[in-house]
């Protein structure tokens, strides 16, 4: 088995992270937790403390790290003996995580692609911009890599395998349809990380269809979706990380992400675009102060761990994959539904976080028994997904299926 897990970041998907990880704690042995601001790893210290969360007695240390300098996070693997590491860091991090990962031997993990401050939407399919150029390096040195295991991406690349292995003999179309059905009461706020969530919509939205790369803008692609527990909801065409891994592994079927919207976001969106505030480009002030507007934006903004207190209403993030199955149409969707209030009372966070947060436990669980320590670099999907879900239904995230058959909980 491999043992004991570095997590990088201490933000509101690492607090999910660090409670899930100390709730398993008997299956991931030593626990730590690095950033480069060591207080706010104390502060998610203390509230695993608070909650009891330790399954069994054991370590659990925080650490000052600066997560962009390879050398240095190489060193803590190093000191701390980790052999699991869960990036949870800014998407800007992952290539220098990644790198100390190799470099000492032990498996990586991440939620999101990685990204570069100065650039906007890179040219698809975006993995291969940067983390599967290092493919070949993880095969070679038999280094276990993980990309994308959050939810989406992550458990939805699972939940389209499950789909199209066990529902289907072909598959046609695979749209992720990610709904936040909550309401934190505060006149304006991103859900995570305001600079990440704003770069993610002001590029250009890439689909695949057809065979090929459909571009699109943001907002200009919506469709009303009738889902469980939320019910009706609009939902707008949005580039997103699984859909360049899926296209890739599933060329023949279209591959498109929607995301759910109210209009008072998409105004305040607009107005932040039109006024050049969404801009990664340094200007100057007439102070001859240099910024970035996007980041005065992220500063002004509610710090996104700050709304876990106050949110209500629930998520629903799933597949709807179609396909053919005995020569007849067939659809599934697979999908879960998550409380806000539910997740606050379990581990201090809102529902998005949650949803993020439990996923790179589960798999880093899968890899300390062997199930996933698969000695290469892969995408979620290139996995059997079905020990992930079902180590999924244990820790708190259950998986639901909807097809000709009813509704109903899945069970392996």
């Amino acid at each position: 088995m491999k043992k004991n897990v570095l997590i990088i970041g201490a933000g509101g998907v690492a607090q999910v992270v660090a409670h899930k990880c100390a709730q398993n704690n008997d299956v991931l042995g030593d626990i730590h937790i690095a950033s480069r601001t060591l207080s706010k790893c104390d502060a998610i210290l203390d509230s695993v403390r608070e909650k009891n969360a330790m399954k069994v007695a054991g370590v659990f240390q925080s650490h000052a790290v600066d997560a962009m300098d390879t050398a240095a996070v190489a060193a803590l693997i190093r000191k701390t003996d980790v052999k699991i590491v869960i990036n949870v860091g800014s998407a800007f991090v992952n290539m220098y995580v990644l790198d100390a990962c190799i470099e000492t031997g032990v498996a990586y993990m991440d939620t999101a692609i990685h990204e570069d401050p100065t650039k906007i939407c890179e040219a698809p399919p975006w993995y291969g911009n940067y983390e599967w150029k290092r493919r070949a390096t993880c095969a070679e040195k038999g280094v276990t890599a993980i990309l994308g295991v959050g939810f989406d991406p992550g458990v939805v690349n699972a939940y389209a395998r499950l789909a199209i292995d066990d529902y289907m003999d072909e598959v046609r179309s695979i749209d992720i349809i990610d709904i936040n059905a909550g309401s934190h009461g505060r006149w304006f706020s991103t859900n995570f990380d305001p600079e990440i969530n704003f770069r993610e919509f002001t590029g250009t939205v890439y689909s695949w269809q057809n065979g090929g790369w459909q571009e699109n803008s943001m907002f200009e692609v919506g469709h009303e979706w009738e889902l469980p527990v939320v019910g009706k909801q609009k939902a707008y065409m949005t580039g997103h990380d699984e859909v360049h891994s899926l296209a890739t592994h599933y060329p023949q079927a279209d591959v498109r992400f929607w995301m759910g919207f109210g209009d008072h976001y998409i105004n305040v969106f607009t107005v932040l675009k039109n006024l050049g505030l969404l801009s990664e480009k340094p200007v100057k002030t007439a102070e001859g102060l240099e910024v970035i507007p996007l980041k005065v934006v992220k500063a002004v903004l509610p710090d996104p761990s700050s709304l876990a207190p106050d949110y209500t209403g629930k998520t629903c993030i799933g597949d709807l994959v179609k396909g053919v199955k005995d020569g007849k149409d067939v659809e599934v969707f697979v999908y879960n539904v998550a409380d806000h209030k539910e997740a606050y009372t379990e581990v201090g966070s809102q529902g998005i976080s949650y949803t993020a947060g439990v996923p790179p436990v589960a798999a880093a669980m899968l890899i300390a028994t062997g199930e996933w320590d698969v000695g290469t670099m892969v995408n979620v999907e290139q996995l059997d997904p079905k020990p992930f879900l079902t180590l999924l239904d244990q820790i708190g995230l259950p998986t639901r299926i909807k097809d000709a058959a009813g509704d109903r909980a899945w069970n392996a």
